[in-house]
């Protein structure tokens, strides 16, 4: 089966296409089909931004279309500051990976140097004119004011992060211990939704 995959970010592209491809089915992306809509995100989390994305995108391309949205919600901040669904657009303005990696770095520094966090994520999958969603939290994890040398492109975030589980940047999990987090956490349950959706609708 095939599935188009409302995002452009190429990170992330890469890590769902390869998954799904590991389940029989083949991710198609908006740049392979010339696809440049712009879509207003207005959702107030990230399930309705998803649903947005997907029910666009579905609706331009006559194909089952899955969207993933995050939402992140940093602890001990003042509510304007929170990211919500706007992790990468600050102030208006959308952010490279060097300067989300520069604003985040610096508001952490501004409230002590290490701040608890959690990303909620929402996905939603338009298929045969339905759309189903889901939304999970993964388990907490912090940021810190010192940024690991290692990057993962798209995911700037990823390399002030630590994980307690293994007391480690995020950035720095090996494969194996990536491995571990994934499927312990939020990905193994959007792979299933996912799966069973374009299944059963």
């Amino acid at each position: 089966m095939k599935v188009l995959f409302a995002t452009t970010n190429p990170a992330k592209i890469e890590y769902y296409a390869k998954e799904l491809k590991r389940r029989s089915v083949e991710v198609v992306t908006l740049q392979e089909l010339g696809i440049t809509l712009d879509v207003k995100e207005d959702g107030k989390n990230g399930v309705e931004n998803a649903m947005i994305k997907a029910k666009a995108y579905a609706k331009v391309s006559n194909m089952p279309t899955i969207a993933i949205d995050d939402t992140l919600f940093i602890e001990g901040i003042k509510e304007e500051e929170q990211p919500g669904t706007n992790v990468r657009r600050v102030h208006g303005k959308r952010l490279s990976d060097d300067e989300m990696l520069e604003y985040y770095t610096n508001l952490v520094k501004k409230y002590g140097g290490k701040l608890q966090a959690k990303w909620i994520k929402g996905v939603a999958v338009w298929v045969n004119d339905e759309m189903k969603t889901l939304e999970y939290s993964r388990d907490h994890f912090f940021f810190i004011d010192e940024p690991s040398k290692q990057r993962h492109d798209g995911y700037p975030l990823d390399s002030i992060a630590i994980i307690p589980r293994f007391g480690k940047y995020l950035s720095e999990l090996t494969e194996e211990e990536m491995r571990e987090y994934r499927q312990k956490g939020t990905n193994q349950k959007i792979f299933d939704f996912i799966i069973n959706t374009l299944e059963n609708t």
